[in-house]
């Protein structure tokens, strides 16, 4: 979990991306346009940001980890993936003190519901990266 904490909004975001199904193509040959060829991003229900740089293509990826609403679609991916997992995980991202076996206190429990775009974000990737 530490490391997730470390990455920036930009790193997250992309991670969680590649996670979602966003992917960097191709879309057109550099004999096409003339030039470099170009990328885009493509994603479940998106398609957008072309590019000279594949990096640069990523860059517009919804902002899971700041923006609340967007954070609710990686957090509905989550849970759909495994719902308790993705409780412990954001209970460790809220509460990192708290013991995973005792009853949640209201104050933790305050915390998951009050949860950050962030701390949504980390738990989502957490769950998402995880196998099953």
């Amino acid at each position: 979990m530490t490391q997730v904490q470390e990455w920036s909004n930009a790193e997250l975001n992309r991670k969680l991306a590649e996670l979602m199904g966003y992917t960097v193509i191709q879309s057109h040959d550099a004999k096409e346009g003339g030039g470099a060829p170009l990328y885009q991003l493509t994603g479940p229900g998106f398609t957008g940001r072309y590019d000279r740089k594949p990096e640069n293509t990523w860059k517009s990826v919804p902002n899971w980890s700041s923006d609340p609403a967007a954070s609710l679609e990686v957090q509905t991916a989550a849970i759909e993936k495994s719902q308790v997992d993705y409780l412990l995980n954001l209970s460790k991202v809220t509460n990192p003190n708290a013991d995973d076996f005792a009853p949640w206190t209201p104050t933790e429990i305050i915390k998951l519901l009050t949860a950050s775009p962030r701390e949504r974000a980390e738990a989502a990737y957490i769950t998402l990266s995880s196998k099953q």
